[in-house]
């Protein structure tokens, strides 16, 4: 773990600024901060709630390029993408500005006598430990639901993204939200392993790898504290014989390799029913050949640099493995040796078998695994046949052949007929070792909720 947080542009392999971690009074100071604030915020109406969080939309609007071109020089994402990633932000702070009075209303229960009703409080402070890979997003939909429940929040985000994590600070700061509501430490995982052991703090959510995932909830499972996970994917994009091959063609190069290949529901695997897996590996290799490695800062940049250096190196590592194990190269990529910075081109295998390692790992950044199944029915056992299940995309023109699909997937999420993505008002999350919980839509209020019983049996 790196004893700093760090701004390692990747387009270029520079330092480019330190941010020294938390102190344990850092900590503390936060702990009580998020506590006591937790105190007053949970007293501010839901009217007032929600005007804060159109504030908070407002502005990451109006600061949308400068945020962009920060995040691309933090973990190289195309500032064309980046600039969309905080346009989904602001639609998340809406979202839940709009609808939580809705989602937060009482519900009433039918007894033999009386009345009987659940109201969904906020339970206090809670930890959020966010990824670089979206770090906007990430931390948005965490925080917009929890703010209007009136839960407070300790943000421990990527040391990849120091700044992101300054600029989130006076976004919030600038919209109004009252101080201690929100509170960023760079912490280091250790001292993360302390907040979430303080009796202060009610709970934690955490986006990240599987290993993280477990520290964690290792963690959280002994100080009897809920536990919100997201963590990798490697999800499925089937394409049945009767798809549209141009537009499955098309819906797999962006659900591959948008922001590098590097999304924990991106299409890692391209399950293909073999009587069109010629003309959909023709269509696709041709597409890969055809992309070029660009400056993230280029309005024009679809593929950018990898995030660093370290997890290029690590998928280095991964492509080897399943070539040496047998699998074929039909586009060779990899880490480009005379450039600075973390540059990996594009690759896409085939080939791979239940024998090799890369069968069943999580290939996080731009290389695709093809698979050539016999029919639908062969193409749903290998999409099932992974550790992971976050989601699944389906490509066929025949709806009641999709909804069969969808429903033997395990998985938590499907789309048909476009590559896996999120938005504000659905749910997102996964099952197996993909994690537990849900963020956004009306389910990513609920997780940390009190849902009181009040019985009137007079």
């Amino acid at each position: 773990m790196m004893s700093d947080y760090q701004v390692n542009n990747p387009a270029t392999g520079e330092v480019e600024a330190t941010y020294p971690t938390a102190t344990e009074q850092d900590i503390q100071n936060a702990i009580e901060q998020a506590h006591s604030a937790y105190q007053d915020w949970r007293q501010v109406s839901l009217n007032e709630r929600s005007t804060l969080l159109h504030k908070i939309a407002d502005i990451y609007l109006e600061r949308q390029d400068e945020l962009a071109r920060i995040v691309a020089n933090e973990m190289g994402k195309p500032v064309a993408q980046a600039k969309g990633e905080i346009g989904l932000v602001a639609e998340i702070y809406r979202y839940y500005a709009d609808n939580a009075e809705q989602l937060l209303a009482p519900h009433s229960i039918d007894v033999d006598s009386g009345s009987a009703s659940v109201e969904k409080l906020p339970v206090g402070a809670l930890l959020g430990i966010m990824p670089w890979n979206y770090p906007h997003y990430q931390v948005a939909r965490f925080a917009a639901p929890n703010f209007m429940a009136g839960n407070t929040i300790i943000l421990k985000h990527a040391p990849q993204c120091p700044k992101t994590a300054e600029a989130i600070v006076d976004i919030l700061k600038e919209a109004g939200l009252p101080e201690g509501v929100y509170n960023n430490v760079f912490a280091t995982n250790e001292q993360a392993a302390t907040i979430i052991e303080d009796s202060r703090v009610q709970g934690v959510s955490l986006t990240g790898s599987e290993r993280a995932g477990q520290a964690v909830a290792k963690v959280a499972g002994s100080a009897l504290k809920k536990v919100v996970l997201e963590l990798g994917g490697s999800d499925a994009f089937i394409v049945a014989a009767d798809a549209d091959i141009e537009q499955a063609v098309k819906g797999a190069i962006e659900g591959r390799f948008g922001n590098t290949g590097q999304a924990c529901n991106a299409a890692k695997r391209l399950i293909v029913v073999e009587s069109v897996y010629d003309k959909f590996v023709e269509g696709f290799t041709n597409a890969v050949r055809n992309m070029t490695l660009a400056d993230p800062l280029d309005e024009g940049t679809f593929i950018g640099p990898m995030s660093s250096k370290a997890a290029a190196v690590n998928l280095q590592e991964q492509l080897d493995s399943a070539v040496q194990a047998g699998a074929t190269v039909l586009v060779e990529g990899g880490m480009v040796k005379d450039k600075p910075g973390a540059w990996f081109a594009p690759a896409v295998l085939t080939d791979v078998d239940e024998s090799m390692d890369v069968y069943r790992e999580e290939l996080f950044g731009p290389v695709a695994v093809v698979y050539k199944a016999r029919d639908i029915e062969h193409a749903i056992k290998i999409a099932n046949d992974v550790p992971f299940g976050l989601g699944a995309s389906i490509q066929t023109q025949d709806a009641a052949l999709a909804a069969d699909i969808a429903d033997k997937l395990d998985v938590g999420m499907v789309t048909i007929n476009a590559p896996s993505g999120s938005e504000a008002n659905t749910p997102f999350g996964g099952v197996k070792r993909s994690g537990f919980g849900r963020e956004l839509g009306t389910l990513g209020i609920t997780e940390f909720l009190n849902y009181k019983l009040i019985r009137d049996k007079s």
